[in-house]
């Protein structure tokens, strides 16, 4: 069997009661507005790509009705 170096060894971390409650309840509430988070960034984008179809279309339909009014008027000369 080869002989361990010092370098070999594991390293344990100690944590105190205080730390680890601590820890755990930041971990939770930063998870939560997570989950709060990603539902409204969701509806929000969803919401500015409808505003930006309905506008576009709002758009769209006023041109064609000017090229309708237009077509329909006598030409005046």
């Amino acid at each position: 069997m080869k002989e361990r170096d010092m370098s070999d060894k594991k390293v344990v971390k100690v944590i105190k009661r205080e730390d680890r409650v601590l820890t755990k309840t930041k971990r939770g509430r930063s998870a939560r507005q997570n989950k709060l988070k990603t539902p409204t960034d969701m509806v929000t984008t969803v919401s500015g790509w409808v505003n930006e179809f309905q506008k576009r279309q709002r758009d769209e339909t006023s041109k064609a009705i000017e090229s309708l009014i237009r077509a329909r008027q006598p030409n005046e000369a």
